[in-house]
């Protein structure tokens, strides 16, 4: 089992949560609320709903880091070094058509530098991850 840092495992188990949403509504896309933020740009309801679950998870053991985020924006708390970067749905085009290709991205900023980050892809049950100095995986496999 490899060694990760307390961030990442917020992470992941942020996305995990998150992910519930997803795969519930992808089962369900006739049925999605779409709304149009420019040129093929739409945010669907669940987007909002997805990002909600991360802010909330990842708020709740570091309370005073920063978000940056596609559908909420800047963020900024207390600690403004530390920032939770999230794309709720990477992937919305194929999210609204039914294509089983997104995921939920969260990285982590500090200093101004990216030091972890996460793609999970719920629909096939993949976490990709990286750390800073320690390589990336994928569910724990060495890339």
């Amino acid at each position: 089992m490899i060694s990760i840092s307390s961030n990442l495992n917020i992470m992941i188990k942020a996305a995990e949560k998150a992910s519930k949403t997803a795969i519930r509504d992808f089962g369900e896309i006739e049925k999605l609320q779409v709304t149009k933020k420019g040129p093929y740009d739409f945010v669907t309801k669940t987007d909002k709903n997805i990002e909600r679950i991360l802010i909330d998870e990842l708020s709740k053991i570091k309370k005073d880091y920063s978000f940056l985020s596609e559908e909420a924006g800047t963020i900024v708390n207390k600690d403004k070094e530390n920032i939770w970067i999230i794309d709720p749905i990477d992937g919305t085009t194929n999210f609204l058509h039914g294509i089983p290709h997104f995921a939920i991205c969260i990285a982590l900023q500090s200093k101004k530098e990216i030091v972890s980050a996460l793609i999970f892809d719920p629909i096939k049950d993949e976490i990709f991850f990286g750390e800073k100095d320690k390589g990336a995986y994928l569910n724990n496999q060495r890339l």
